[in-house]
């Protein structure tokens, strides 16, 4: 059974930085379609701009062709949700708050953020929504895979 999964942008920086490590097994599984990723043009739009960000692509492991490779191969798999009601305000980090409510329209069980910090002072609790970094994410997930 796939896992049904938010990525905050953070996932990617650092899939994209390293050469291994938790987040890019993350992304290896949604390739895998082990996972679930869900999409919103918040999120979307918040992805495009991350692939041009200088000081990421200046630490990049991939060219740009690989890059939007990657991209597209992600979005493949993605499945895309309309979100209808605003859980706002909920968190103290503006930005952060689309992710809760794409995770919440999209049924995810996991919202994966290297941010915790901003997800702990929630005002509004969603039951059977878990905001875990990438390592917890993947020990829960490890006894579904194949």
């Amino acid at each position: 059974m796939k896992t049904v999964v938010a990525l905050d942008t953070n996932i990617w920086v650092a899939a994209l930085l390293s050469k291994g490590g938790a987040c890019r097994e993350i992304l290896r599984g949604c390739l895998r379609r082990e996972h679930q990723p869900l999409m919103v043009n918040a999120l979307f739009l918040e992805y495009e701009e991350l692939l041009t960000r200088k000081e990421v692509l200046a630490r990049c492991l991939l060219t740009a062709a690989e890059r939007e490779i990657l991209f597209n191969a992600f979005l493949s798999v993605c499945r895309w949700v309309d979100v209808y009601y605003s859980w706002r305000p909920n968190l103290r980090d503006e930005a952060d708050n689309h992710l809760i409510e794409l995770a919440v329209a999209g049924g995810a069980s996991h919202l994966v953020t290297k941010n915790l910090r901003d997800f702990r002072d929630a005002e509004l609790i969603f039951p059977g929504l878990d905001v875990v970094g990438p390592e917890d994410f993947l020990q829960e997930v490890q006894p579904c895979r194949h």
